[in-house]
């Protein structure tokens, strides 16, 4: 299974806003239903404030993740994967590579999901602690483990 990461660019922002359509669509319709032109336009600022990146299964996209660099942590967000492609390990590997290099450099990394999102669970299993929640969110935090 060959999956790589490549920086998204202007022509990936369809495929990212679909790909969010996808894996995010029914949490967030069970919570507030899905307004379009709301969730486009929340995806737009997303878009601009943060370092995007496509994820290639065999060189066809089929997930969006950011990652982003602060002077605290690494950033983890926008973490989705087409639900065609999902529970077949490869969001396990995207994150553990990820983590590896984390580790490699002493990078703690910061994240937060959703509350009635089951990815959660991924995040425990890869060391991930909750350090706060809101009504929406519960926020995490992994230490980089000693390389």
């Amino acid at each position: 299974m060959n999956i790589e990461l490549k920086k998204a660019s202007e022509s990936d922002f369809e495929f990212a806003f679909e790909v969010k359509k996808d894996a995010m669509g029914s949490y967030i319709k069970s919570k507030w239903g899905w307004d379009e032109d709301f969730q486009l336009a929340l995806h737009k600022q997303r878009w601009l404030e943060k370092p995007w990146f496509i994820i290639l299964l065999e060189g066809e996209p089929i997930g969006t993740v950011s990652i982003a660099e602060n002077q605290e942590a690494m950033r983890l967000g926008e973490f989705y994967i087409k639900n065609a492609y999902r529970n077949k390990g490869i969001g396990t590997n995207v994150l553990t590579k990820f983590l590896n290099e984390c580790d490699k450099n002493s990078h703690k990394v910061v994240l937060e999901y959703l509350k009635w999102n089951p990815v959660g669970s991924l995040y425990k299993r890869h060391g991930f602690k909750i350090t706060g929640e809101n009504e929406i969110h519960y926020f995490m935090v992994r230490v980089p483990k000693a390389y």
